[in-house]
């Protein structure tokens, strides 16, 4: 299998979680859940199924690495043309989720109210990384690109948010946000795959580096963290994806799936078991803390659960299972925003959704119907070609 082949497994390994991060995120809304659904207090020893999804999307990023790269490599793109790729999609995330991080801390006394703030801050995005059509004119597109970066600086001035001492302060990185982590860890990852050209040893080198990076940091061997990749907690989960996906080409290659399913299976178990083992000495099992243990034990099961993928959608021809929520996989950056757009108009109407819907089990099924409505507006806008791309 050429590493630039697309893969239609990872098209649904991306829209199921993306369909889980729609709801999870929702469903922070909601209360009296049972526990096993939500995310463990920052506090605790442990993870929820809440907690498995943002590294679980760190990781399917990471399998679309070799596909990506590996394509401009094969069409002979030069190094500077593949970095400055790199570099842009990268500073999309970034931008994106930093300017997202501080809509948290959003003061009153700021000028726009949040939730025009937020309308605006989305709108500012579709219009800078739109897929614009190659029949609109140039004029126009740059036009459109244009305000959309005037809107966004515009946001930045009138910005002011709540600094911890109750003071107001002005836009800050803070942890980056959701995108602006995934920025940073694509970044090194990228990067990392374009001087290793792909060399699944001098790969399998930066992996044990960072892996080795973050049981450091929680093992207290180490008593500082590095700027870029902080305890390396992002950059190793998608790292682990680029790992499996060239596993995956290799085990291909050879004309059989039969070595994939047991070198698939012994190897999500054996992370699985790695991180229960490393959890006493690396400060337990914590999403907040970004842990060893939680790293190996959600790589380990997004390996398993692609490997289920892999056989439904890759060899027995399943794909159409998935075709409801497709569009979560294809136009993954359209769907993860719009809900913020509807966040933003419901706030602007005081829009509330009734008791029964605001927690326990009225409160999940609202959610999962917000996830699937969500995936539905995405294909809707990804027929008229109104899907970002970065």
């Amino acid at each position: 299998m050429s590493h630039s082949k697309r893969l239609l497994s990872i098209d649904v390994l991306r829209a199921i979680n993306m369909l889980f991060m729609i709801f999870v995120n929702d469903l922070s809304g909601v209360s009296h859940v049972p526990k096993w659904i939500d995310h463990v207090k920052g506090w605790e020893d442990g993870m929820h199924f809440a907690d498995t999804i943002f590294p679980l999307f760190l990781f399917i990023a990471g399998l679309s690495i070799p596909l990506a790269i590996g394509k401009r490599i094969e069409k002979g793109n030069s190094a500077g043309s593949i970095t400055g790729y790199i570099a842009l999609r990268s500073f999309a995330l970034i931008v994106m989720g930093f300017f997202h991080v501080n809509m948290e801390d959003y003061s009153k006394q700021a000028l726009l109210p949040l939730p025009v703030w937020g309308l605006l801050l989305t709108i500012s995005f579709f219009l800078i990384w739109l897929d614009y059509p190659d029949t609109l004119a140039k004029t126009k597109k740059y036009a459109l690109i244009g305000t959309g970066i005037v809107i966004l600086i515009l946001l930045g001035v009138l910005y002011k948010g709540v600094d911890e001492d109750g003071g107001i302060r002005w836009l800050e990185p803070s942890w980056w946000g959701i995108l602006g982590l995934i920025g940073w860890a694509y970044l090194v990852c990228s990067l990392i795959y374009l001087l290793t050209k792909g060399n699944m040893m001098g790969l399998l080198t930066a992996l044990l580096v960072l892996v080795g990076t973050n049981l450091a940091v929680h093992a207290k061997l180490i008593d500082f963290k590095i700027p870029i990749i902080n305890d390396a907690s992002c950059a190793s989960l998608m790292m682990f994806g680029v790992i499996v996906s060239l596993l995956y080409s290799k085990i291909i290659a050879k004309g059989s799936y039969k070595w994939l399913w047991p070198s698939f299976t012994v190897l999500g178990v054996a992370l699985i078991g790695f991180g229960f083992l490393v959890r006493p000495y690396t400060q337990g099992i914590s999403k907040i803390h970004s842990t060893p243990a939680w790293i190996f034990i959600c790589t380990g099961i997004g390996v398993l659960v692609f490997e289920i993928i892999i056989f439904l959608v890759d060899v027995k021809g399943k794909a159409g299972w998935f075709k409801i929520i497709k569009p979560g996989g294809t136009s993954t950056l359209t769907c993860y925003l719009i809900p913020y757009l509807l966040v933003s108009l419901m706030a602007l109407v005081h829009f509330t959704y009734p008791d029964f819907l605001d927690e326990g089990t009225g409160g999940i099924i609202r959610s999962f119907a917000v996830a699937f409505v969500v995936i539905l507006v995405t294909g809707v806008l990804e027929k008229r070609r109104i899907r970002l791309k970065i």
